[in-house]
């Protein structure tokens, strides 16, 4: 008696025998909200997304929800930036506003991106002294944004920032405050990737001088990607990320085999352009390309995955 393995691969048959499903529910939707803006301003380098107004926040948001998508992942450009990135915790800021408006349309879990970079005037993801990043003077202030975060109705904070004891800095300002029903969402493994850049155009969070290699991951290293992770988990993180995805495969893998914690895993601006561009010029068949590199972050055993292409997904899978 001889193995086929094509035998399980015919129609039908191979669809009843696949070992990883993609669902719409496993997809988070990432906005970008420009408080300057009158209306949605195209993303050059990312084909297809937009930032969105005040005035047009809560209308993508109804449409997000009526695909069937169950998330969305906020991230606002604010109309002045400081050294001190003091907009993020404006209690009446882009963000918190933008939650207020959603929360009033729509029942989506709204996550909110907490981090400075966005609100410095140099770009970095905390406060700076001459050409350093100050890791626990930053604290203090991670922690007042999440609060005016949750305060405006966030169900989850997400702090990206890769400052070392944020997540312990944010759950005790949280639960001070009386917040402790507000999850936490960690980058927990945030690299150092070259995979950004065309969010920060799309954010306007490039830095003006260094880089983050001092914060962000080493793309060289994988055990370290577990001592971060076990860190937050330790800290108070409720769920772990693990950013990129497609070129950490194997971190979001081991992350989740060794804690078992709600994983996300995000497909970053880099990754989606790639796609959708060669894509454009008919170089690979787009939508094909894109489920099979969503699928692969499933497979590795990403429970969430955030993605620029969520409602494509959904339009396609309806």
């Amino acid at each position: 008696m001889s193995r086929r393995m094509r035998r399980l691969r015919k129609p039908k048959l191979r669809d009843m025998v696949s070992e990883t499903r993609l669902s719409i529910k496993d997809m988070i939707m990432p906005i970008f909200v420009d408080e300057r803006a009158d209306s949605p301003v195209p993303i050059a380098s990312m084909p297809g997304q937009c930032r969105q107004s005040l005035s047009t926040i809560a209308e993508e948001a109804g449409s997000i929800e009526d695909l069937g998508i169950s998330a969305v992942l906020l991230f606002g450009l604010p109309a002045r930036k400081d050294e001190a990135g003091s907009a993020a915790s404006d209690p009446h800021g882009i963000i918190q506003r933008s939650v207020e408006a959603i929360k009033e349309v729509s029942d989506l879990v709204v996550i909110t991106d907490l981090c400075l970079c966005e609100y410095t005037s140099h770009g970095h993801c905390g406060l700076v002294k001459g050409m350093e990043v100050l890791n626990d003077e930053t604290l203090p202030i991670l922690g007042e944004v999440a609060v005016s975060q949750a305060r405006a109705g966030a169900d989850v904070v997400a702090p990206s920032g890769m400052m070392d004891h944020m997540v312990l800095a944010i759950r005790s300002a949280l639960d001070l405050e009386g917040l402790e029903e507000t999850a936490i969402l960690s980058y927990a493994a945030k690299y150092a990737s070259f995979y950004y850049g065309p969010f920060r155009e799309a954010a306007e969070s490039a830095f003006a001088f260094g880089d983050r290699r001092g914060y962000q991951m080493d793309p060289a290293n994988s055990d370290q990607a577990l001592w971060e992770v076990q860190l937050d988990i330790e800290e108070g993180a409720d769920m772990v990320m693990v950013k990129p995805a497609m070129p950490y495969l194997d971190i979001v893998r081991r992350v989740k085999d060794r804690f078992g914690m709600p994983t996300a895993a995000y497909q970053v601006s880099g990754e989606y352009s790639m796609i959708l561009s060669a894509a454009e010029r008919g170089w690979i068949n787009g939508p094909g390309a894109m489920r099979e590199a969503l699928t692969s972050i499933k497979r590795a055993g990403a429970d969430m995955i955030i993605t620029y292409y969520a409602k494509e997904f959904a339009a396609q899978n309806a």
